[in-house]
């Protein structure tokens, strides 16, 4: 009769272990949160590099990425750092709206 009890016991603690080995494979489900805004981007306005002038596409794909909301487009990556180290100077060509 004990060794039933043992047997049945075990065969429990056994079931109990495997299902939480289970549990922890699975990832948990995360809140329902909506997406916060995304930020409006300025289009990029020009059909030319922002800095060097040239044409887009002239030196391969073009380059982009965002300043302060404004979309910017250079033909090149060399001309990021120039970006990068007096932006003022170069965003005056864009248009004002």
């Amino acid at each position: 009769m004990k060794l039933c009890l043992l047997a049945g016991l075990a065969a429990v603690l056994s079931f109990s272990a495997v299902s939480l080995i289970h549990a922890a494979d699975k990832p948990e489900p995360k809140p329902a949160v909506p997406p916060a805004a995304a930020p409006k981007v300025k289009p990029y306005p020009l059909k030319t590099c922002i800095v060097s002038d040239e044409e887009l596409g002239s030196m391969g794909k073009p380059v982009s990425f965002t300043h302060d909301g404004q979309e910017i487009k250079i033909c090149c990556k060399g001309c990021k750092p120039k970006f990068e180290k007096d932006p003022a100077t170069y965003l005056k060509k864009l248009p004002k709206k």
